[in-house]
């Protein structure tokens, strides 16, 4: 019998996680009808919702649908209204994250630090010296995000942790993105989670007529009350992007099936205590007197709730942070460690959208002016109940490192 000549692929095959980089949206009517899937019923977990609720009702307008929003959707209206130029901004900042995330999943990103230009190009960089050195993944995670955001044409200025200074884009973009592209990078080759930070300021107008290094400057140097959105992106054992627009916290979960970010914790409420703290405690007997009296507290189930605290510190600051949201407690680094415009305001946005708080041991963190662009500060992030205790300590800020290289 005679081999057949082609081979007839599949009818019905996945659509590929990452579509065409198209800069502009197509018209509803264009795009070929979403196949229906019948999603099986999950078993509901604390923090996450039931599979027949992936839209769900929560709020209004809800009904009975049981139709996956996606993010895209949930932006354009679905769930808040935006407004186009944020909605074209997002979907692009998505596209990069999923590319992030298969660079991270993929078994050939130890390779890139052979190649010269990337070793070559870690060395100038703003991320610091020694074990904050930027990484090549880090290098390449921050040019994807630019790329990115150059296509969407809304961006007028990009500040990075791994950039010296901001990146004009274009003058006439309406928004200001500053971003963490791959915190955690160092623990990738031990497959251990990783994330992207980032915060979205508007332009601020009045400074248009300034030459372009010092427009960049000041556009990138605002206070975290000034926020329109921001959000994390966990690249773990599933992909989460986790955003708020000012009106709750929401997260969504990368469909690999489809590519499409579903809503899986909508309005998420961080409990207001906790019992888990997340720190580097081999740091103990560096801390100052306030913050090892809580420590020894709250572990002992001698504090205002009376049971023992667990540990948990994974040394990923979105993972740790992504737990802490889902299941309250504390998460912390008591140095002047954690940069304020690229972590600390955009994941205390986060937090106090979903009823917690951020501070540096003192001081709200959104109410904090920054005053250099890769200023370092202590951050404390968690429960308002564990945070208010933790507060009332005194004196938790650690002001000094010994033997402990920034």
């Amino acid at each position: 019998m005679p081999l057949p000549t082609t081979i007839t692929p599949p009818s019905l095959c996945p659509a590929p996680i990452f579509p065409p980089n198209h800069p502009h949206f197509l018209p509803r009517n264009q795009f070929p009808p979403r196949p229906i899937f019948h999603r099986p019923r999950m078993a509901t977990l604390s923090g996450f919702i039931a599979g027949s609720q992936l839209v769900g009702s929560s709020g209004s307008g809800g009904g009975g649908d049981n139709e996956a929003r996606t993010l895209i959707e949930y932006v354009g209206g679905g769930g808040v209204d935006v407004g186009d130029d944020l909605v074209l901004l997002i979907h692009h900042l998505q596209y990069a994250c999923k590319k992030i995330a298969a660079l991270v999943a993929s078994p050939f990103n130890s390779t890139l630090g052979k190649h010269t230009s990337f070793a070559a190009g870690a060395g100038g960089s703003a991320g610091g010296s020694g074990r904050d050195a930027p990484k090549p993944l880090d290098i390449v995670s921050n040019e994807i995000i630019l790329s990115s955001l150059r296509s969407s044409g809304k961006v007028a200025v990009m500040a990075s942790e791994e950039d010296d200074t901001p990146t004009w884009i274009r003058d006439d973009g309406p928004f200001v993105v500053v971003t963490d592209p791959l915190d955690g990078s160092r623990n990738i080759d031990a497959s251990i989670p990783t994330g992207t930070i980032f915060g979205i300021y508007r332009r601020l107008e009045e400074l248009d007529h300034l030459p372009t290094e010092e427009k960049a400057l000041l556009n990138s140097l605002q206070t975290g009350t000034r926020l329109v959105a921001s959000g994390y992106v966990l690249y773990s054992s599933a992909t989460i992007f986790c955003t708020s627009f000012g009106s709750g916290t929401h997260a969504f979960t990368l469909d690999h099936s489809t590519g499409d970010f579903i809503l899986t914790h909508p309005s998420l409420k961080i409990p207001s205590r906790g019992q888990i703290y997340s720190v580097n405690d081999a740091r103990y007997f560096d801390w100052p007197d306030g913050l090892r009296l809580y420590i020894d507290t709250v572990r002992q189930g001698k504090g205002r709730y009376p049971k023992k605290y667990s540990a948990r510190y994974i040394c990923s600051l979105v993972a740790d942070f992504h737990r802490t949201l889902l299941y309250g407690g504390v998460t912390m680094n008591p140095r002047d460690h954690l940069r304020l415009v690229y972590e600390a305001n955009p994941l205390s946005f986060l937090v106090e959208q979903a009823g917690g708080k951020g501070s540096d041991g003192k001081n709200r963190i959104l109410s904090i002016q920054p005053v250099k662009l890769h200023q370092r500060l202590p951050l404390f992030l968690g429960s308002c109940e564990d945070m208010e205790e933790l507060e009332s300590y005194g004196n938790v800020q650690q002001k000094v490192n010994p033997g402990y290289e920034v």
